[in-house]
């Protein structure tokens, strides 16, 4: 079947700042001729502590740049935009395709044996009437608990690059430790960002989880990016839009930070080589 004349358009993914990248990762690997342009909206990162009208305003900015880049779909790769702003853009932007991020509760409920799930998130995140909505009607029909614990300062160390450094398991060790006091087996990671400090949790959770005759008590971690790419390729499917496996994929990232920064964090979190070469600064009031 001949594609369309706009299949081989890229498509848009926005994020605070680099979290969204992990996001974007899947994307690659589900959807490797597929273009993309991704936009850091570094300068006025964290999203986290903003007021939901200003992420709202600032959402659709971004949206209404990335189309006028040509993108013919989103991907809101921000859980705190997503729950505040993702209702505005579809609003907005009707005909355009797209996807957001949220917490990944129900792949949480099916994975956890003990029904106490910890969910690691921004304030904003967890305080929208998105979450709670979904919090609670999954907590009635499952009988589940959902343990929210906002990760004050998270998404900020991991935008300075912080991966494993001792201030980052300090607070993760104060977010974590709460969380596995009250029993929690399952713990979400719902924030794009939290999944490049995984290796990080995984080692807090360690050393805070006794042996019980040698073995460890597993805890099972959700990172929701690869659903959000198998979404985002359903819908390319759906709507026609997929790009021509003949085509060459293209990468470029806007940033309203440091591009530096910005290249910085695609090689050392993506291993891309060539990341000076696809950033490019936005002024973006």
């Amino acid at each position: 079947m001949r594609q369309p004349l706009h299949a081989n358009a890229p498509v848009g993914v926005f994020d605070s700042g680099v979290g969204g990248l992990s996001v974007l990762q899947h994307i690659r690997q589900q959807l490797p001729h597929e273009s993309l342009l991704y936009f850091a909206d570094s300068a006025f990162a964290p999203y986290g502590d903003k007021p939901e009208a200003v992420i709202v305003q600032r959402s659709l900015g971004i949206a209404q740049f990335l189309l006028a880049q040509g993108v013919k779909a989103l991907v809101v790769a921000c859980n705190t935009a997503t729950a505040a702003a993702i209702a505005a853009i579809r609003h907005t932007y009707p005909s355009l395709i797209v996807v957001g991020v949220e917490p990944g509760l129900k792949p949480a409920i099916a994975a956890s044996n003990t029904g106490l799930i910890g969910v690691m998130a921004t304030r904003r995140t967890l305080e929208s009437q998105k979450f709670i909505a979904l919090r609670d009607q999954l907590s009635e029909a499952h009988q589940v608990k959902f343990l929210p614990q906002a990760c004050v300062g998270l998404a900020d160390q991991i935008e300075k690059g912080e991966l494993q450094s001792q201030a980052t398991a300090l607070l993760l060790q104060g977010y974590i430790h709460p969380l596995i006091e009250q029993g929690a087996d399952t713990l979400v990671l719902g924030c794009t960002h939290y999944p490049f400090v995984r290796p990080l949790i995984e080692r807090v959770i360690e050393q805070m989880i006794p042996r019980t005759g040698g073995q460890k008590h597993a805890v099972c971690i959700i990172d929701t990016g690869e659903a959000v790419a198998r979404q985002l390729a359903k819908l390319l499917h759906v709507n026609d839009r997929l790009a021509a496996t003949e085509g060459v994929a293209d990468m470029r990232a806007y940033t309203t930070g440091s591009p530096s920064d910005m290249s910085n964090a695609l090689n050392n979190l993506l291993k891309m080589k060539n990341a000076k070469q696809m950033v490019q600064a936005v002024q973006f009031a």
